[in-house]
Order: structure tokens, then sequence, then C-alpha cells
């Protein structure tokens, strides 16, 4: 009897691949300095994860489905967004990212909304949500730099692990080490 557990050949990325847009009319227009995009970079390349496009696109809900489907399909592993997902008539990022995600990771969201709350009762009104649309793991931060750091930090404690599983490289979570 064989005991011997097999699993199926799973190569493993030495690094996943990464996308910063910020969402912003005024960025876009170039009437403001993209300092949260910065953020985000900064962020993302500490924790070893290749930005590979920083895109400006206005509060547009057309312009912001659009560019989260092209990241998508050059198989970006992680799309961090910046910006509207508050309460304004502009700020439709949650709505585009839902439109372009097949599953929702609402505990990324939560957690993200129940730390920066610590910080600033503003967090309440935060929309923002998280999710997967096939192997690319989408991540909307609010829009100002304290709070993409603030959230990100949040983040990143499930994101490696998460793009791990998503694609293919952990198999039995209970297995890994973090």
């Amino acid at each position: 009897m064989n005991t011997t557990k097999e699993e199926p050949y799973k190569k493993k990325k030495t690094r996943f691949t990464g996308a910063v847009v910020t969402v912003s009319d005024r960025s876009y227009r170039g009437e403001r300095a993209d300092i949260s995009g910065e953020v985000a970079c900064s962020i993302l390349a500490d924790a070893k994860i290749e930005v590979v496009r920083k895109e400006i696109v206005p509060d547009d809900l057309e312009s912001i489905k659009s560019i989260l489907l092209d990241l998508c399909e050059e198989e970006i592993d992680l799309i961090v967004t910046s910006g509207g997902t508050g309460v304004s008539p502009r700020d439709v990022t949650p709505e585009a990212t839902l439109a372009v995600i097949d599953r929702q990771i609402p505990g990324m969201s939560e957690a993200m909304r129940a730390e920066s709350l610590k910080v600033s009762p503003h967090a309440m009104i935060s929309r923002a949500v998280c999710g997967m649309r096939g192997k690319t793991f989408i991540v909307n931060l609010p829009g100002s730099p304290s709070a993409v750091r603030d959230c990100l930090k949040v983040a990143m404690k499930a994101i490696p692990h998460a793009l791990r599983v998503a694609t293919g490289e952990v198999v039995d979570c209970s297995e890994e080490e973090d």
C-alpha cells in the first residue's frame, strides 16, 4: 500500500506581478501629483511584487472597467486601485470592480475598514471591494496616501498567501508556513 501523498506538479512563480491604478479626475488631468499611486508602488516593491504597470484613469466607470479588464488579460497577479471608493457621485471604483470580478473577497475589505476605523471615522464610508477575476486579485483602496499606506499594510498580511493559492502554488493551506 502506497501511503505517499501525491501532489500534482506545481511550478512555483519566483515573483508576482502587480499593477497600480490611480482613479482620480484631477491626477488624470495633471492637476494633482499621484502620491497615492507612488505609495502603493513602494509597498508592493517592498513585498517583492514587481509593479509592471502604473496607470492613472479618470473617475469614469467604463475607463476603470476597461483598464481592469486589460490588466487581467495581461495576467497580472495583483491589481491595486487607489481612489473612487467614497460616496461622491463620481466614486465608482467599487461598481467597476464588481462588474469585472468573478468572486468577491469581502474579508479583506472588512479588515481594511476595521483597521482604518481606528485612525479615522471616515473609514465607515469606504465602499472598497476586493475580489478575483480568474487568477488576478483586485484590491480597492481609498485615495489618500495615508489611507493607501494603512489599508495596504493590512491587506499585505494576506495577499502573498492569496496569490500563492490563486496561482496553484499552495494546494493545502494547512501545510503552508507563513
